[in-house]
Order: structure tokens, then sequence, then C-alpha cells
């Protein structure tokens, strides 16, 4: 952590050049690669939900890192004025908007695009997207299957372009600060993680298809996933809790503290097995459509016994720890636990009730913010522009390879959940061990002519 502060620190803000050329770039990725000085150009593809925050995010940062939110794409047009009326007031420039992403990957003024689009469109915008020579930022999980999320971190490979996850704990200097910690072994050896998803989640309700919004390119919307008629509680947020395109809210709100439990027990691979169980809990089957669990325990072992316990609630639940976390960590070591609460963590001595030190909000000090730089809480974004910059993988905070191990564990959760099993899994190999049923849930069937390819 320390030599990518300094790197920053050093070689991005003062850089005034970028030597660009070497093996594997092609004409597209060449022309990607932007100067230090040079305007970044954005378009926001899904711009509804956690799109607001892209839109809002990429603004902060256009005279910080001077870039221009140049386009607004989303299949569902109704959203265009109100969210360009956004961006004029913030920048007073106007953006372009397009329903169709295709056409922004076409646009040669464009230089990256940063997917809120559901969970199943994640990683064909992604290739489409590194295919055209464009830097992505996509929104977690990584992707909605095991199998194209490798082809998202293929694709990137093959055409040299930056893929950062919005996996945004990352970059909070705190969580670094924390993880730092545990690395350093504050809390002896860490043994177990684990992740708290409590998110309470009240019946969506029912209704019968009907005929899509003359606002909505319904077709486009569904992309690879299968073709079913148009219903309005499949759609817009809602497509969280259908398996067709989300990953409930293990993969919703879970790939953030999956990937903090991850990082911190130091692990770059993927868990040998796991076993998950849960149910739909308090809501009707009968009044809510609802596929995906509200109530799911998973756990997970690594090759060398190491233990990640992740937990969703979405019912009526207490806090945990002394933080009273609901969306957080916990960490248990050979010689104590550390508690982590978004920015916020403390750690304990064996089983002292006071905690011996903790966050630099804890212990009145201020933060190291010097390399960030980033207004309104963009430091994420601010660091996928900053390695744009520099050409660089390793200046990503979390480049697609982390958000893709990151990203499996509430894949493979799921996976074991609907199956009902403890499963095995081959990280070499990146299949369950003799399980072929298992095996079909690395990919979907993709609906032509949406379809991830073997060869990107």
């Amino acid at each position: 952590m320390t030599k990518r502060r300094d790197f920053i620190k050093t070689s991005l803000l003062g850089a005034a050049g970028l030597a660009i050329g070497g093996k594997g770039f092609s004409a597209r990725s060449y022309a990607s690669i932007i100067g230090s000085n040079e305007r970044i150009n954005i378009a926001v593809i899904g711009i509804r939900g956690q799109g607001g925050t892209h839109i809002n995010s990429w603004c902060a940062l256009a005279e910080n890192r001077n870039v221009r939110l140049k386009t607004l794409c989303d299949a569902d047009e109704q959203y265009f004025a109100e969210k360009s009326r956004i961006v004029f007031d913030k920048t007073g420039t106007n953006p372009a908007t397009e329903w169709d992403m295709r056409k922004v990957f076409d646009d040669k003024d464009i230089h990256a695009v940063s997917f809120a689009v559901p969970n199943h469109w994640h990683a064909l915008g992604t290739i489409w997207a590194c295919q055209a020579g464009k830097h992505v930022y996509v929104e977690k999980p990584a992707s909605h299957n095991i199998f194209e999320g490798r082809k998202m971190i293929e694709a990137s490979r093959k055409y040299n372009v930056r893929v950062q996850t919005g996996l945004q704990n990352r970059s909070i200097v705190n969580v670094m600060e924390a993880i730092k910690f545990l690395h350093d072994g504050g809390i002896g050896d860490v043994f177990m993680a684990k992740g708290l998803c409590y998110k309470p989640r009240d019946s969506f309700g029912i209704a019968k298809d009907s005929t899509p919004p003359g606002s909505l390119h319904y077709e486009r919307w569904l992309g690879p996933s299968p073709y079913r008629p148009y219903n309005e509680k499949r759609v817009h947020y809602n497509w969280h809790w259908f398996w067709d395109t989300g990953n409930g809210d293990t993969g919703n709100q879970g790939p953030h503290q999956f990937d903090i439990a991850r990082w911190g027990l130091n692990k770059k691979d993927h868990p040998v097995s796991v076993y998950s169980n849960g149910g739909r809990f308090g809501i009707d089957p009968k009044e809510c459509a609802q596929e995906t669990p509200n109530t799911q325990t998973s756990l997970f072992k690594y090759s060398d016994g190491k233990i990640l316990e992740f937990e969703t609630r979405g019912r009526f639940t207490n806090d945990e720890s002394s933080l009273g976390i609901r969306i957080g960590n916990i960490f248990y070591g050979t010689e104590g636990y550390l508690e982590l609460n978004e920015g916020t963590w403390k750690a304990f001595r064996q089983r002292e009730k006071e905690p011996f030190t903790g966050s630099a909000a804890l212990e009145k000090k201020p933060a190291d913010t010097t390399y960030l730089a980033a207004p309104g809480g963009a430091d994420h974004y601010a660091n996928f522009i900053d390695a744009i910059r520099a050409g660089s993988n390793d200046v990503l905070h979390c480049d697609i390879s982390e958000g893709f191990y990151s990203s499996s564990l509430p894949i493979m959760a799921n996976i074991a959940y609907r199956l009902g099993r403890e499963l095995r899994f081959d990280g070499a190999k990146e299949k369950f061990v003799n399980d072929t049923e298992a095996d079909k849930m690395l990919t979907r069937e993709y609906r032509n002519p949406y379809v991830i390819n073997d060869v990107i």
C-alpha cells in the first residue's frame, strides 16, 4: 500500500507525460492512452439508482481530474432529462443521450465508460467496451456468473485497457489502514473473517405481465438474459431479486463486505469449499414474486483451513459487535479480533473489553488523504482516472481480477444455496469437483445476439 501511495503522489499528480508503446498494444488500446493533462471523456451507462452516484462522482472530478461527462446512456429514456439537468447544473455542459450502448462504444471521443446497469449486463457490456478500446469502471458484483468474470479479465488484458470494479472500500483510507494492520499481524494470524449484510427488505408486491412503457427498450434491457414478457416487478431495482438478472442481497450489498473479508484474509485465490443455506422468511410468496433468499448464511474454507463466513439478514434483526455493525466485517486472529464498520475500526486484544487501537477518527488524528485529493467522496473514481493516465493496472485499487475473486464468492454461495448442498471447488480449473450440475451454473445460456464467447 505504501508503494502505491508513493507512486500516485510522486508520479501521477505531477507527471508531465506518458511514454506509450510496447508489447500487447493494439491500435485501439494505443489510441486510448491518455496524457497527464488531456481531458478524459466519460460515458455513464445505466443512469438510474447507482448510476446517479456515477454521475455525481464524475461531475465532482470535472476540474479535479479534468474529466468531462460526455454521454448518458440508458435503455429507459425516461430518465434522460432529469439526469442531464444534474450534469448541466454541476458542470455547465449538456451531455449527449443514447439508449444503445454500442453507439457509445463507436464514439471515438469517449475514452472510458462506467456501468451501473443490472448485473446480467456487467460482463458483456465490459467486454464490448474493452473490444472498442474503452477503459471501464464497472459496478459490483463484477459479473453475474464465474465464467463471464474470467472473460472480463481476459478482455482487459487482451485489449490493454484499465477495468476497475466498483468496490469502493478499496479507496477508503481507514479501511486501507485496517487491512494493513491485519496484514502486519495486529491481531496475530487472522484465521476467520466474517461479513455482515443486515438490510431490511420488505415485500415489493406482485403484478401481472404487461406491455413495456414506451420509454423502455425492453429487448435491450433483457440483453443476455432469457426472454420473458415484461413485468413491472422484475425491472427497475427489483431485478436484484431474480436469478436471471440479479444475485440477491448476498450478491448485491454483499460483494463489498465479501471483498473486505477476502482482502483481510489476504487471499488471492478461490476457496476450496462452500456451503450456504437460508430462505425467504416473513414474505408471502403469493404476494411477492421474489426468487432470491432474504436470509442466508454462507461458509467458505480455503486450502490452508482459514474460514470466511457471510451472513445476510433481510428481516428484523439486532446489530453485531460494539460498533453496532449492520453492514461491515469482523476479523478473528490468534491474538484478538477487529471490528470494521464502514470507515471506523477497533481492535481488541484477546479477552480485553476495551480496544487497544483503532481508526484515525477514534484516535483523534487526521487520516492521510494527501494522495487521494478527490472531492465529494469520489476517491475510487479518481483512482480509476489516475490509472488511465498512468497506463497501469497496478495503480488501480480494485482491478477486475480483484473484483472477480471477490464477486465469485457470493456467486458460489448462491449455487450452493440453490442446490442445497456443500460444494468443493477446484480453483485452478475454476470448476466444481465432480459436480456437473453445479458446473452448469458457472455460466448461462446466452440469448442471441448477446453472447459471451470462449474467445473474446
